[in-house]
C-alpha cells in the first residue's frame, strides 16, 4: 500500500549563517560565543516581531519560514541594520556578521521542519551574500521590485551546489536607502496592498 503524499506548501525561507565562524571563534572562543548569542536572541525576536518561525538553529545557522515575502524581507533588513550598528567600534576582523538568503518558493512540512528546493535555493542564496548583507531569489525580487524603498543589484543567472539550474540572485544594496531600521518597516508596511491603511488626524 503506498503512502500519501507529504504536505506541501508555498514559503518565503529565510537562512542567515555567521560568516567565518570558525576563524572568530579560534580567535577568541567565550567572546564569539557571547557575541552569537546576543546577535540570535535578536534575530529570533525580530523573526517573532514579522510574523515568522524559527525552524531550527544548527550551531551559527538559523532557518525560518514566513508565510509573507514582505515580513521575511523586513526582518532580514531591520536585522542587518541592527546588527551593523551593534558592530560599530570593533576591528573588521573580529566582526560577528551574518549572510542572509531569502526565497520563495514550496516546501515539504514533516514533523515540523521544512525540506525541499526552497530550503535549499535559501541557503545556497545565503553563501552569495555578503558578510552583513542579504541576497534574494528571483522569485522574490519579482514579488517586492518596485513596492520597498530598496535598491536591487542584479547578479544574473548563478550556478550553485546541488541545485541542477541555475538560480536567478539579487543582492540587496543595503546603505544610504536605509540609514535606520525604523525606516526601513514603514517603508514596508506602508506597502502591504493586502491590508487596510487607516489616517489618524487631529480634530480641529
Amino acid at each position: 500500500m503506498g503512502e500519501g503524499r507529504l504536505p506541501r506548501k508555498l514559503a518565503a525561507v529565510l537562512y542567515a549563517d555567521v560568516a567565518g565562524y570558525s576563524r572568530l571563534t579560534e580567535q577568541n572562543e567565550e567572546e564569539t560565543h557571547r557575541t552569537l548569542g546576543a546577535f540570535l536572541d535578536h534575530l529570533s525576536g525580530c523573526i517573532g516581531e514579522h510574523d515568522g518561525r524559527v525552524v531550527h538553529y544548527a550551531g551559527d545557522a538559523v532557518l525560518a519560514e514566513f508565510a509573507s515575502v514582505m515580513q521575511a524581507l523586513e526582518c532580514a533588513v531591520n536585522t542587518q541594520l541592527e546588527l551593523a550598528r551593534r558592530n560599530e567600534g570593533v576591528p573588521e576582523d573580529r566582526r560577528l556578521q551574518f549572510r542572509i538568503g531569502v526565497n520563495l518558493g514550496e516546501v515539504i512540512v514533516d514533523r515540523g521542519d521544512i525540506y525541499g528546493d526552497g530550503v535549499n535555493v535559501a541557503a545556497r542564496l545565503e553563501t552569495l551574500a555578503d558578510p552583513g548583507g542579504i541576497c534574494v531569489s528571483g522569485s522574490v525580487h519579482e514579488q517586492v521590485a518596485g513596492k520597498l524603498d530598496l535598491a536591487f543589484e542584479d547578479m544574473g543567472e548563478q550556478a550553485v551546489k546541488n541545485i541542477s539550474k541555475p538560480v536567478r540572485a539579487f543582492r540587496v544594496r543595503l546603505g544610504a536607502q536605509q540609514p535606520s531600521a525604523p525606516r526601513a518597516a514603514a517603508a514596508i508596511a506602508s506597502d502591504r496592498p493586502d491590508k487596510p491603511s487607516v489616517a489618524v488626524l487631529p480634530f480641529n
